[in-house]
């Protein structure tokens, strides 16, 4: 690549090998003529200021790894091998604002400044390797207080299913579960305590507190988790949301009042940087969305999504990433490959004007390039495939014919992508 000796990334007190172009990205033209026209997957992507090289992110994907709520070496493993292998965008997991809104008691959070120091440990040393980092800030409201997965399926293979609550002997708080409605997720999760003003408030300056440690630690962008069942997408859906006050109820825009107040506070707290929003397009429960006979909602959809997504695009929301679920026990999901983009599509459809971001099931390198090359998202995002398959930006470089850059010590791994021809 024409380096005549091992430059070091400037800045830094430790030795990290300088890769540029920045890992992940395409290569010139002039050098890599195949270059000259390039798949949609890998044409970089603006954002408020922010590039992005490519167009595949990695999902949040919560690891119950935390000391109480403090990233650790796993997290810094974890996310720098992502940094390294050339992902457009990382997103950390759903990172909890309050120490009750965490899903498990091992999850992230972002609620003390103690956590600060070792949030921004890892995103350092992503940006020694130009990665662009987010974290998913998150409620797990009736959601929360649950063992971590495997240790769910453990108790369920040892005779004690239907016991998704973590204790507190457990470091669970199943008697501090907050919600919109005083009803649980399902048998053997804690049940919630109907959130009063004074909880809203107290949430609302959560969040605000944890947009201002995520600038501290260095975060490029923030996503609010507002899908799968957890606080703010139970807030949205009629099928949990039963309140009778200006929070609840049959009304769209009381239903919707405290995710829109929560994402005003953020984007204010946040400034100029991006800002995503996570939102489940339906609770896939049974039946239509609305009542065709009365025009009742009858459940949370695509069509109030589309909705919800204008009022969000309006307040400063740069991303809308489009998954679906997590809030219906006795939800019917067809699982199937690509299920999720048709939601993703339907929104940006309608909001062309907003980035939308496409997940669920999206395994393979040209599957992903026809969502962006068909114009259904902006971006995909991938959980599974990346636990898979780290190096899924260089697979998908080599299938799809593109020069791209791999981290310098791993060169010798990706001839491929990085063949003249």
């Amino acid at each position: 690549m024409g380096r005549n000796i091992n430059q070091p990334v400037p800045g830094v007190k430790e030795f990290y090998p300088l890769n540029e172009p920045s890992i992940g990205t395409p290569l010139s033209s002039d050098t890599f003529p195949r270059n000259n026209t390039l798949p949609a997957l890998f044409k970089p992507l603006t954002i408020r200021g922010l590039t992005i090289p490519n167009r595949i992110f990695v999902s949040p994907m919560c690891q119950y790894s935390s000391d109480d709520g403090h990233a650790t070496d796993w997290h810094l493993v974890h996310i720098g091998g992502f940094a390294t292998r050339g992902a457009g965008g990382i997103i950390l997991e759903a990172t909890a604002v309050v120490p009750e809104g965490r899903i498990s008691p091992e999850d992230a959070g972002l609620w003390t400044d103690s956590q600060i120091a070792p949030l921004k440990r890892i995103v350092d040393f992503a940006h020694t390797q130009a990665a662009k980092v987010g974290v998913q800030l998150a409620h797990a409201g009736r959601k929360a207080s649950t063992l971590a997965t495997w240790v769910r399926a453990s108790a369920d293979r040892t005779h004690r299913a239907n016991r998704s609550i973590a204790f507190d002997n457990e470091n669970g708080w199943p008697d501090n579960v907050y919600g919109p409605a005083n009803v649980p997720w399902s048998k053997g999760y804690p049940t919630p305590k109907e959130m009063t003003e004074s909880d809203l408030q107290h949430v609302e300056n959560a969040f605000v507190a944890a947009t201002v440690r995520s600038a501290l630690a260095g975060f490029d962008f923030i996503e609010i988790h507002g899908a799968h069942g957890y606080l703010l997408h139970s807030f949205l859906s009629p099928l949990t949301n039963t309140r009778k006050d200006a929070y609840g109820g049959q009304s769209f825009e009381n239903r919707t009042r405290f995710v829109l107040r929560v994402v005003k506070a953020v984007r204010a707290a946040w400034g100029e940087r991006p800002l995503f929003v996570r939102l489940s397009a339906t609770d896939w429960a049974e039946g239509p969305e609305k009542d065709p006979d009365d025009g009742r909602w009858l459940q949370w959809g695509v069509e109030q999504t589309i909705l919800l997504a204008g009022e969000l695009k309006d307040l400063g929301v740069d991303l809308i990433d489009v998954s679906s679920g997590g809030n219906w026990a006795a939800q019917k999901i067809p699982v199937t490959r690509g299920y999720q983009v048709p939601f993703a599509e339907a929104v940006k459809r309608t909001h062309p004007d907003i980035a939308v971001g496409a997940v669920g099931m999206i395994t393979t390198p040209r599957q992903a390039n026809d969502v962006v090359a068909e114009g259904k998202a902006d971006i995909v995002l991938l959980a599974r495939e990346f636990l898979r398959d780290p190096h899924f930006v260089l697979r998908a470089a080599s299938e799809l014919g593109v020069a791209v850059k791999p981290a310098a010590q791993y060169e010798l791994a990706w001839p491929s992508v990085l063949a003249r021809l």
